[in-house]
């Protein structure tokens, strides 16, 4: 079944991403110029080449110029507020070997999936904080926590939440229309990286080592009639540039295409974990400051959000800069918040502080905390 809202697009992203060449594009970023820059700066609307220009080098000195620009227009769009929204880990079960992930098949760590008592335990907690927006979250293993087990989840909690989001293993069309019908309202999908070669280093084995389906996956969800989709890289396989170029050109062909869904970029760093990965390009602070700056100035209708990856120091600077959506609290193992507080994370947390510490942060910023998307009335 095809929703009726979008016409079948005549290509993929897949045949719009195969006539680009990675190092060419890198090569274009990088010999972007200050006239380049300024050029971009001062347009109303800009488009891709634009973009480039604002995540090069030769943007650098104008990056107090592009933060002012950024805040003016989120507040703008989105006025002063700022979505908090929270994770809950529903298994660390997963049949796929990424270098980057604690919870990759090869490393030797207790496996754990909620049952349906404990999720409603962790759902109870959650709630006790005040949130109305959940992400929820599961390794890749389709014997163990595939459509059955995730659509039963979310109509377990869906009369909880205003508005539920998943990042779990990519799906056939099919089974994403099964679980919108059921209440599910977003889909996070990270392509982690866009270079293929290094992403089949990273991904060896599992169902997770099939680039194109993966690449292919916002398409099926945009067919499926999804009403928002979340894209990124993670930052640190590969360079952050060329990917986040991948990255804009993705969302432009979505938006195009499937132009009643919407949109959100998020900006994972790789952080330690359990086996250990070290970044083959580093990301400095700025330069995420100035690829969220980039975004922001690029399209003022996306969302931007930001994870507990990141220090509290960097989150406080940042908030008021083009974010719309953050996280608090968070814990990336399966019963962090209650009932296995202890079992092991999918990857460190770093901005550690409770819900009430940020949301009263966030107040002193002169936000409004927004517990929710928006009221998902899903029958």
């Amino acid at each position: 079944m095809t929703d009726a809202r979008y016409p079948l697009p005549d290509t993929s992203f897949k045949d719009i991403f195969e006539q680009y060449d990675w190092e060419a594009t890198l090569s274009s970023i990088f010999s972007k110029t200050e006239a380049d820059v300024v050029h971009a700066l001062e347009k109303p609307k800009r488009d891709l080449e634009d973009f480039k220009a604002l995540i090069s080098p030769a943007a650098k000195p104008y990056l107090e110029h592009m933060a002012q620009i950024s805040s003016y227009t989120t507040k703008k769009r989105f006025g002063n507020t700022i979505q908090m929204y929270t994770p809950m880990y529903l298994s660390n079960e997963c049949q796929n070997i990424c270098t980057y992930c604690g919870f990759s098949m090869t490393n030797k760590i207790p496996r754990r999936t909620l049952t349906d008592k404990e999720i409603l335990k962790e759902v109870e907690y959650l709630k006790s904080k005040g949130y109305d927006h959940i992400l929820l979250v599961t390794g890749e293993a389709n014997q163990t926590v595939g459509v059955e087990y995730i659509n039963n989840a979310i109509q377990l909690i869906q009369s909880k939440f205003a508005n539920i989001t998943i990042e779990v293993q990519p799906l056939h069309q099919s089974d994403y229309e099964l679980l919108i019908s059921n209440g599910l309202y977003a889909v996070l999908v990270y392509q982690e990286t866009y270079h293929k070669s290094e992403y089949k280093k990273h991904h060896p084995k599992g169902r997770k080592s099939n680039f194109d389906y993966r690449l292919e996956t916002p398409d099926r969800l945009g067919k499926a009639g999804i009403h928002k989709i979340g894209l990124g890289a993670l930052f640190g396989l590969e360079d952050w540039r060329a990917d986040s170029f991948f990255t804009a050109l993705h969302l432009n062909y979505l938006q195009k295409t499937y132009w009643k869904t919407k949109y959100s970029i998020s900006f994972p760093r790789l952080r330690p974990h359990s086996g250990g990965l070290e970044p083959k390009v580093a990301m400095t602070d700025s330069d995420l400051v100035q690829l969220i700056c980039a975004f922001r100035l690029l399209d003022e209708d996306v969302e931007l959000s930001l994870s507990t990856r990141e220090s509290e120091v960097f989150r406080e600077h940042i908030v008021n800069l083009g974010i719309t959506s953050i996280s608090a609290e968070s814990k990336t193992n399966p019963g962090g918040y209650v009932v296995e507080p202890q079992s092991l994370e999918q990857f460190e947390i770093s901005d550690e502080r409770s819900t009430g510490d940020i949301v009263k942060m966030l107040k002193n910023k002169g936000l409004e905390v927004v517990w929710k998307d928006w009221a998902y009335n899903w029958k």
